[in-house]
């Protein structure tokens, strides 16, 4: 006896011959459906991205007068020997290495510690702001805080108010006595007599250079009126009338007094007292009853402090990292404390309860718990700061501006810049691709893993 058994299809789904089956994706959705979906991307990304890496490698194997004259590697040879490239790959090297670095740190701590706090909000809108400001317009800003006259530059007036808070002005910056009079340069940048006098004698100390603005306020100048016993005394003036008029090395009237002027007694190399002149430009200073040279020190006539030159050649490119770290903190900030929302607060309050202290609470927990989040940030920080062109460009000053180059400038200078060469270019764009390639391979290959997880 036999016995057949007929496998029927689902009611409504007439079968389908194997050979004939549609693909289809992981999903269920058609092919076709995929590609029309994913073409305007497609095209986009080979417009945007893939046809100008293609046409910068092949720009970069010819000449600066287009595709008339193949060198092959020759503009790679120019660059890496090219002492700009040289400072520029040095600069960034600096800039991965500091700038991504720092961001990060200060990004975490300010996630950390506005964490608690009541007003986190406002603090971190606060600290994020800069992101909303363009590259160009976060260089115009810097310039001026970095500006050299602390009337202007914010960064200066603040050096100069915190030197002169420990360290007083000189009384009197860039006064000088009158040339084949009594006083003689010392060499350090003060002025002494050139004959010692005796107690008793009337000493002239006339000086010319004081501006106007250290005059305001300033008396007439007087004679000592009595001098006592053993003592030298003298006057300290402004040997100069407005307009002209009186004789020179004598008190005049309208002559004015230079008060606060530090006067010293000295005998054999050795000072042996100090005055400092009145509001009338008097002084009187004990010699022992022997004749003494009198010397008018440095710290008389010392220039008013400047402040410190940000952008000079030594610290440029310090200071375009300080701004950039100013942008971009608030970013590392942002997904650091997106991290640390997702830290499990069982683990840190039991952590508590064992008696750890916040720092270590800090260093053996959360931050191994925010590792992947740092990571990410680090290396996207990393990524943006091997192409920045905008801050170098726009703060660094002419002057110093190959002292500040980057990889990124100096392929816009080889190319536009007045170097009118887009071979040379090309390959400096080559390079930083190269440079920027490891980073993105890295971050990528973090995500997949995390997506695997």
């Amino acid at each position: 006896m036999t016995t057949s058994t007929t496998l029927k299809a689902p009611t409504g789904s007439p079968p389908t011959p194997v050979g004939s089956r549609r693909p289809r994706w992981t999903t269920g959705t058609r092919f076709w459906v995929v590609a029309v979906f994913l073409l305007p991307a497609l095209v986009l990304l080979g417009a945007l991205v893939l046809y100008p890496i293609g046409w910068s490698v092949l720009r970069s194997l010819f000449g600066a007068d287009g595709f008339t004259r193949f060198v092959g590697l020759d503009n790679y040879t120019e660059v890496l020997t090219d002492p700009q490239t040289v400072t520029a790959l040095q600069n960034n090297a600096i800039w991965v290495v500091v700038a991504p670095v720092t961001a990060t740190g200060l990004g975490l701590i300010f996630a950390v510690l506005t964490e608690r706090i009541r007003w986190a909000t406002a603090i971190k809108l606060v600290i994020f702001m800069p992101m909303a400001i363009s590259m160009l317009a976060s260089g115009i800003i810097f310039r001026l805080v970095y500006d050299q006259d602390p009337a202007k530059g914010v960064a200066n007036a603040v050096a100069v108010s915190v030197h002169d808070t420990f360290a007083g002005a000189s009384a009197y910056p860039g006064a000088h006595p009158r040339t084949g009079g009594s006083l003689a340069a010392t060499g350090d940048g003060g002025f002494t007599t050139i004959a010692a006098l005796p107690p008793g004698t009337p000493a002239a100390l006339p000086l010319l250079g004081v501006a106007p603005a250290a005059l305001s306020g300033a008396r007439q100048a007087a004679a000592p009126a009595d001098c006592p016993t053993g003592n030298l005394c003298g006057t300290v003036w402004l040997d100069f009338l407005p307009g002209g008029g009186g004789r020179p090395g004598s008190i005049d009237p309208g002559k004015k007094a230079l008060a606060g002027v530090r006067v010293q007694a000295v005998r054999a190399g050795r000072v042996i007292a100090t005055a400092t002149s009145a509001r009338d430009g008097t002084f009187a200073l004990p010699t022992g009853g022997t004749a003494v040279q009198l010397r008018l020190p440095a710290t008389n006539f010392t220039p008013q402090y400047q402040g410190v030159n940000w952008l000079g050649p030594t610290l440029v490119t310090w200071s375009i990292i300080g701004s950039y770290i100013w942008m971009w903190t608030g970013f590392a900030m942002v997904l650091i404390a997106a991290g640390l929302a997702q830290v499990p607060r069982e683990l840190l309050e039991a952590a508590r309860v064992d008696g750890a202290k916040e720092w270590q609470v800090f260093r053996r927990i959360t931050v191994p718990l925010l590792a992947p989040v740092l990571l990410v940030v680090l290396v996207t920080l990393v990524i943006n700061v091997l192409k920045v062109f905008d801050l170098v460009y726009v703060i660094a000053p002419g002057a110093t501006q190959q002292n500040a180059n980057v990889l990124a400038l100096q392929l816009y200078l080889s190319s536009f810049g007045g170097g009118n060469d887009q071979g040379v270019g090309s390959a400096l764009g080559v390079l930083l691709l190269a440079l920027v390639l490891p980073a993105m391979f890295f971050n990528i290959r973090r995500f997949r893993k995390e997506r695997a997880r």
